[in-house]
C-alpha cells in the first residue's frame, strides 16, 4: 500500500487528500481505481505522442483491461514508457507501473476488481473516440457545450459511476442507496468541468482547448454549478444512506474544494487558484476529527 500511495501522492491533487478518509478496504480499492484511470489519462493526454499513437495506446490499455495478464501487462509497460510520451516524470513513473498497478488490482475482490477494470475501459473507449475527431498531431477543440459534457462524462462522470459502484457494494438497500446513481455521472463531471475551467490556459498550450468557442463563460460557469449542485445532492444521499463517514468526507472534500476554486475564477479571472491556506482551511472544516495529517496541496484539482 505504501508504493501505491507513493503513486497517488505523486499523480493526484484533492484526491491524494480525500482518499486516506476512506475505510478499508475501500481505500485500497479506490486508490487502485484513481491509478488505472490516471494511466489513462496519460495516454490521452500524451504531448509527445501524435493523435494516432495516443489512441493506439488508448486501445491497447482496454484489451488487457479485458485480460490482463502479468506479462502483457509489463510489455505495455516497457512499449510505451520507451517512447517517452509525456515530459511529467510523476505521470512517466506512473506508466512505469502499469504492472504492478493491474497486478494489485488482479488481487481484489471479485466485484470491486471487475468494476473498476469495466468502468476504466469504458473511460479509455471514450477518450479515443474523443481523439479519433482531433488533428493528427493530437491538438483538438470541442466545438460546444455537448461534445464538452460528453468529454467531462468520459473522463470523470464515469469515474463517479465507478465510485458509486464501489460504495453500494458496502451500503444496506434503501431509496438513498438507489438514488445515488442518478447523480453519480454529474459528481465526477463537475470537479472536471472546474479542472478545465482553471487549466484552460495550460490546455491550450498543449493544443487541447475543452472550453468551446462562443460560448459564453457565464454560461460555462452556469454548467459548473448545476454539476457542482448534484455533487452536494450526491453527498446528502451518502449520509441518507448510512455511508461510513470516511465516505461522505471523501465526497464532500472534492466538491467543497471545486466550489471555492470556481468562486475564485470567477472573481479573480482564468487561471486564478487556491492558496495552500485556503485549501488546508477546507480541509480542517470537511474532515474534523478524520482530517489526515498530510501537507495542503499548492491548488486543488481532480
Amino acid at each position: 500500500m505504501a508504493s501505491l500511495e507513493h503513486l497517488l501522492e505523486t499523480t493526484s491533487r484533492t484526491f491524494a487528500l480525500a482518499i486516506p478518509l476512506l475505510p478499508e478496504p475501500l481505500r485500497r480499492e479506490v486508490t487502485l481505481g484513481y491509478l488505472v484511470f490516471r494511466i489513462a489519462d496519460t495516454l490521452e493526454d500524451a504531448e509527445c505522442l501524435n493523435r494516432d499513437q495516443r489512441i493506439a495506446g488508448l486501445e491497447e490499455l482496454q484489451a488487457l483491461l479485458r485480460d490482463p495478464s502479468p506479462a502483457d501487462a509489463e510489455r505495455f509497460a516497457r512499449h510505451w514508457t520507451a517512447l517517452h510520451p509525456t515530459t511529467n516524470p510523476d505521470y512517466a513513473g506512473l506508466l512505469r507501473q502499469t504492472g504492478d498497478v493491474l497486478g494489485a488490482v488482479a488481487q481484489l475482490e471479485p466485484a470491486p476488481r471487475e468494476i473498476i477494470r469495466r468502468h476504466a475501459r469504458r473511460s479509455a473507449a471514450g477518450m479515443a473516440a474523443t481523439l479519433r475527431a482531433a488533428q493528427p498531431s493530437g491538438g483538438f477543440a470541442l466545438r460546444d457545450i455537448g461534445q464538452l459534457k460528453e468529454y467531462c462524462y468520459f473522463v470523470a462522470g464515469i469515474v463517479g459511476e465507478m465510485l458509486t459502484e464501489l460504495f453500494c457494494l458496502r451500503l444496506a438497500p434503501s431509496p438513498a442507496r438507489d438514488a445515488l446513481t442518478g447523480c453519480a455521472a454529474a459528481f465526477g463531471e463537475g470537479l472536471q468541468l472546474v479542472n478545465i475551467l482553471k487549466d484552460a490556459d495550460c490546455d491550450a498550450d498543449q493544443g487541447r482547448r475543452y472550453l468551446p468557442v462562443g460560448v459564453p463563460m457565464a454560461a460555462l460557469f452556469a454548467l459548473a454549478r448545476r454539476d457542482l449542485a448534484s455533487a452536494r445532492r450526491y453527498v446528502d444521499l451518502l449520509a441518507d444512506a448510512d455511508a461510513p463517514s470516511g465516505c461522505i468526507a471523501f465526497a464532500r472534500l472534492p466538491m467543497e474544494l471545486a466550489l471555492a476554486a470556481l468562486d475564485r475564477l470567477e472573481t479573480a479571472g482564468p487561471g486564478a487558484k487556491l492558496s495552500r491556506q485556503q485549501v488546508a482551511d477546507i480541509l480542517a472544516g470537511v474532515t474534523g476529527a478524520l482530517a489526515p495529517q498530510v501537507a495542503a496541496p499548492q491548488d486543488a484539482g481532480g
